[in-house]
């Protein structure tokens, strides 16, 4: 007999999968309809009212365009190379606490489809793993513009991947452990009496690097140098057509949804609502609440996403590394230095 936890994890698995392909596939009708917003025009209003059914059109064109390979790429790396990039963007989001524990039949299931104890290690674990798609892609292609495009992402991502690093170091000695479950529990309750107790408040330093490493590691403007049309035509992805591209594109908009998840799990309390539970005591009521008002957090910095690739014009290369590494791992690591100091100062 198979156990009710396995049946509540497979199906938790399959919600969360639907979620993040649906977010992915809105994400780009909600980019396209404030870039009009930002724009003075109207954005895709066509297909189905006001536009909604113009990602069931994008996808649509993407499976039935011509799906090229050029003849001189290496083919077998050149086909898996966007199954890379997707997978690793899926697989970020299984140690992501949605929201409280839901009970069912008298059980309580925790809806997180792994609580482990090093989630924030997983999470880098598969960041890192993310650009070797991209990495592949570019140098399967046989093409010197998608090459120049992968090897700026993979310097790109690697470069800031120290300082976003550091940034959380200082979170994970104030929470005391790795695991995400803990560092939401951690930000519970209120700061000073009407502040929420969340580390934005503890950490706006950490926080700040955090964010903008977060831009760079998703490849988004002003950080979209890997992409660059004016230089390198279409970056990394130059030579993909069909859904081999729509794979590509859709890691990217998956990445933007796992990673505001992470910022508003790490930095805004996750599920956490100040004074939530004075008004319900009903876990599962508590639960569903709880799932809303994180997804209006990850709404939030989605939109801001977005609100920034509209509004800034893109960095050159040289600025770009010389943000990472002059400027945000100096800040980090003096914000470490000082998050330690406080910390053995609070101990005496």
């Amino acid at each position: 007999m198979i156990e009710p936890i396995l049946i509540f994890k497979f199906a938790l698995a399959i919600i969360v999968f639907a979620i993040s392909l649906g977010v992915a596939a809105y994400a780009t009708y909600g980019e396209r309809k404030i870039a009009g917003l930002f724009q003075d025009r109207f954005g895709p209003n066509n297909a189905g009212p006001w536009g909604l059914l113009q990602p069931l059109a994008d996808g649509g064109k993407m499976f039935f365009k011509e799906d090229f390979i050029p003849a001189a790429s290496e083919k077998f790396l050149f086909i898996i190379a966007p199954g890379i990039a997707m997978f690793t963007a899926l697989m970020t989001s299984a140690v992501i606490p949605w929201t409280s524990a839901i009970v069912i039949a008298g059980i309580p299931y925790q809806v997180q489809l792994a609580d482990i104890d090093v989630g924030i290690l997983y999470v880098f674990g598969f960041v890192s793993m993310g650009v070797y798609g991209i990495m592949i892609g570019g140098w399967a292609s046989n093409n010197k513009y998608s090459l120049m495009g992968a090897i700026r992402a993979s310097s790109q991502m690697i470069s800031y991947e120290l300082a976003m690093g550091l940034a959380l170091l200082a979170v994970i000695m104030m929470t005391g452990s790795l695991g995400l479950n803990e560092i939401v529990d951690h930000q519970k309750g209120s700061l000073f009496g009407f502040l929420p107790n969340w580390n934005v408040f503890k950490q706006p330093v950490g926080f700040l690097v955090f964010l903008i490493c977060a831009f760079a590691e998703t490849n988004r403007a002003p950080f979209d140098l890997p992409e660059c049309e004016t230089e390198l035509v279409g970056g990394y992805h130059t030579e993909y057509s069909s859904m081999k591209l729509g794979l590509f594109l859709f890691a990217e908009y998956i990445n933007m949804f796992v990673s505001s998840a992470i910022i508003a799990t790490i930095y805004f309390g996750g599920y956490n609502l100040p004074l939530i539970g004075r008004f319900i005591t009903d876990p599962n009521t508590l639960a569903v609440v709880g799932f809303l008002v994180f997804f209006v957090k990850i709404l939030f910095f989605i939109f801001l996403y977005m609100w920034v690739r509209w509004t800034l014009p893109r960095f050159r290369y040289d600025q770009l590394m010389h943000l990472g590494w002059k400027s945000l791992i100096p800040i980090a690591i003096i914000n470490l230095l000082v998050t330690a100091g406080f910390l053995i100062l609070k101990e005496y």
